[in-house]
């Protein structure tokens, strides 16, 4: 089904693949250019993601040597409405004076307005005066989910759009997203770079033809399966080619390029055709399109070559979605696997008295019985599944009460489509649940299963209480991630699991007319017209972020947190669902750190901050008796996470720790860039270090000197354990510092982003 090659490989004018390896050397020597040139480097630049990164490098695509570090300007931003209150404030107090590029406001996850009186509406008021006053575009709640509305009004081809949502992905469309923390926007919107390394470029070559009853869920699952785990796609590009990618329609593309992000990935891109010509001429914008190809000699960093006719219908299991399964597999041996699973969630769950019972689901035929199904969002909600949703249940359905089935479209302009077409009727009609655009049940703000509840859902995410369940109320509900087709076929059988392939039907693409009303009649577009004279609306839960110190030259850090799971994601940093809702205001959204993965953490840190830890004094006298009396010494908390930061780029997931006085993280690697963007964009040091920490929880950790390593650019530096309980001598290890860019370095020298760029204005002044 899915091949991983680590070798890197040259693919011939799109299609002949060669591995670079030493028994095709005589081969590659008589193909490849010979005047003098690095083959290997001008095969480099000759992939799309090449061509797109060099166009959008501060320093161009002269010829020479590829950048080691790229200087990238985007052509668009986007933000939702639990990200862009935060990255105005922040843009604000540093100068900005109007948006310098197009930048699109959405309010796709906070638009129930459910939680916390008026704060959620406050919000939006204050996205659109800020849309008014700096020059941006507006998009209402219920109107489109973020990038629903990104593909149907900013993608094009060749561009390269920046979001502050790890699924900022359009590479289907030619268009590179690229997902990062709010500080990044910031940066852009500051007339300043997005630095990142040149990154490797792997292959996804596809070739064949789908069975039937496979969608793009399927496809996405078996390619995170084969490359999460090992971390294959890390922070690399991954390029689509292939002779199967014409026989994909437009929407399922998307459908699995937004599910890249689960791989780790930091972008992707896309061959284009007449397929994608078309989606740009359906939705009025025909200049958009480009034909992309690779050069007729291109060099990758590695390849997935997936077997489209070997892909059968998927599930990802709790509680990843790299946890997959064909459903063939599963409904052929529940038991086991289900046991399986269960065993491994006793290592997650914060609550020890909380126990997974997937096995409570098998009836005694061996039928798994679903208690609720969801098609939803970027991922779920194209017009082509639903489609496919409305043509399998456009039978006889056996009715259960027991199963809840809701579908939400991606847009407003989706919904017009299928009720225009007869097809939201029918979906109606056979029990389906019809909701506006909205995230909701992506990120836990939206059909929370009941407790013990199993969800099946085509959406993004299946992270432990990502649904919205709460464990330290004795909680617990999961989630497994599956195609629209065969979530359709489930509920066709009375909501037993049952897999599309079973089902005697040929998926029929209709095409799709859009019709931009809803934008025009809602959608505020103020793009390069900004208006001062406008004010920014306050509610009263957006507040401005709290003072922040520079580096000092010493570091006396508290372990408050010691996390051994091997992956850490950001909904356990800062839990998702309801408390979204707290995003516009620092401090009260601070409260909830690490609420479901380590409840002590709050009251610790906010212990050491306060300067209240009993301790304290005496570790203090340690440290100065350690760095020569030297009273420059900087107390602030740190935790310790295997390798955190998988999932969303929520910037909060590193400013909550800031706001409790954290200033660094430890770790053995950090799961993504934008995690460890977030950290330096808030002055938290992303420390590294190799083998077992030679601390446990509550102790602390002293780094003489750390100041005056990062003005050498030093890449390590001696520290020091002082027990927590005081007793025994200082133990020393060696601490590593990340490869920080010039910048990145003064950023975390400043004490954070904030007050790196109120340092360059000063000294403008």
């Amino acid at each position: 089904m899915v091949k991983v090659c680590k070798n890197g490989v040259w693919i011939l004018k799109g299609r002949e693949v060669i591995e670079d390896c030493p028994e095709n050397q005589g081969k590659l020597k008589n193909l490849l250019p010979r005047a003098g040139s690095d083959p290997e480097e001008a095969g480099r630049r000759g992939t799309i993601a090449a061509g797109i990164l060099l166009a959008h490098h501060e320093g161009g695509g002269a010829a020479g040597a590829l950048p080691r570090e790229l200087k990238l300007r985007f052509d668009a931003m986007t933000s939702h409405d639990i990200t862009f209150v935060n990255i105005i404030q922040t843009a604000k107090v540093s100068g900005l004076k109007e948006f310098p590029l197009p930048y699109v406001l959405t309010n796709c996850h906070n638009s129930l307005c459910a939680v916390g009186g008026t704060i959620n509406a406050d919000d939006h008021v204050f996205g659109l005066s800020a849309a008014r006053r700096y020059g941006g575009v507006f998009v209402p709640p219920h109107l489109a989910v973020m990038h629903s509305y990104m593909r149907e009004a900013q993608a094009a081809g060749g561009r390269m759009i920046l979001g502050s949502d790890s699924h900022t992905r359009y590479g289907a469309l030619g268009c590179m997203g690229v997902g990062e923390g709010g500080g990044e926007l910031v940066k852009q919107l500051l007339g300043q770079t997005c630095d990142a390394p040149w990154p490797r470029v792997i292959a996804v070559y596809l070739g064949g033809r789908l069975r039937r009853g496979v969608g793009p869920q399927d496809l996405a699952l078996a390619i995170i399966g084969a490359v999460f785990k090992d971390g294959f796609a890390k922070n690399a590009v991954l390029e689509f080619l292939g002779e199967g990618i014409g026989e994909l329609s437009a929407d399922f593309r998307s459908g699995v390029d937004v599910m890249t992000t689960e791989t780790t990935c930091w972008s992707s891109i896309w061959e284009t055709d007449e397929t994608i010509s078309r989606y740009y001429t359906v939705h009025g914008r025909e200049e958009a399109y480009k034909k992309l190809f690779p050069a007729d000699i291109a060099y990758y960093d590695g390849m997935v070559h997936v077997d489209l006719c070997a892909v059968k219908p998927m599930i990802a299991l709790p509680f990843h979605p790299s946890n997959v399964y064909t459903l063939d597999e599963l409904l052929s041996n529940p038991a086991d696997i289900f046991h399986q699973v269960e065993k491994e969630a006793m290592d997650v769950m914060e609550n020890p008295n909380i126990k997974l019972r997937l096995t409570d689901k098998i009836d005694n035929r061996g039928r798994i019985r679903i208690d609720q199904a969801v098609v939803a969002g970027c991922a779920g909600g194209t017009f082509d599944n639903l489609m496919a949703l409305g043509s399998i249940l456009d039978t006889e359905v056996r009715q259960s009460n027991d199963l809840s089935f809701s579908v939400y479209p991606g847009s407003q302009p989706i919904l017009l489509e299928l009720a225009g077409n007869g097809a939201l009727s029918s979906l109606i009609s056979r029990g389906a649940i019809v909701r506006s655009a909205f995230c909701g049940p992506c990120f836990g703000a939206g059909d929370v299963p009941a407790n013990n509840g199993l969800s099946i859902r085509h959406t993004t995410r299946n992270f432990p209480n990502r649904e919205g369940s709460k464990p330290g109320q004795g909680q617990i509900s999961s989630v497994c991630l599956m195609d629209a087709r065969s979530i359709a076929a489930t509920v066709l059988n009375g909501g037993y699991l049952t897999s599309a392939e079973s089902l005697d039907w040929e998926e029929i693409i209709t095409p799709y007319r859009f019709d931009s009303a809803p934008y025009l009649a809602r959608v505020y577009d103020g793009t390069g017209k900004p208006d001062k004279t406008i004010e920014l609306v306050y509610g009263p839960n957006i507040t401005d972020w709290p003072s922040m110190e520079s580096l000092s030259e010493n570091l006396l850090l508290k372990i408050v947190a010691y996390i051994t799971d091997p992956v850490t994601t950001t909904d356990e940093l800062i839990p998702s669902g309801e408390t979204s809702s707290f995003r516009s205001n620092p401090v009260g959204l601070a409260q909830f750190t690490l609420s479901r993965k380590d409840p002590a953490y709050v009251g610790k840190a906010k212990a050491l901050r306060d300067g209240t830890c009993p301790q304290l004094p005496g570790m203090l006298e340690a440290a100065r008796n350690i760095c020569g009396d030297s009273k420059d010494i900087q107390i602030g908390s740190a935790i310790f996470a295997r390798r955190p930061g998988d999932g969303s780029a929520r910037e909060q997931a590193a400013s909550c720790q800031r706001v409790l006085g954290g200033i660094a993280n430890f770790a053995s690697e950090y799961a993504t860039k934008r995690y460890r963007s977030n950290l330096i964009n808030w002055g938290i040091l992303p420390f590294t270090l190799d083998g077992e920490p030679p601390f446990k929880n509550d102790d602390y950790v002293l780094v003489p000197g750390i100041a005056q390593a990062l003005r050498e650019g030093a890449v390590s530096v001696e520290a020091y354990t002082l027990s927590g309980s005081g007793a025994g001598k200082p133990r020393s290890f060696t601490l590593k510092i990340p490869d920080l860019s010039p910048i990145e370095n003064e950023i975390i020298r400043d004490g954070c982003l904030i007050n790196y760029n109120r340092r360059l204005l000063k000294e403008l002044s």
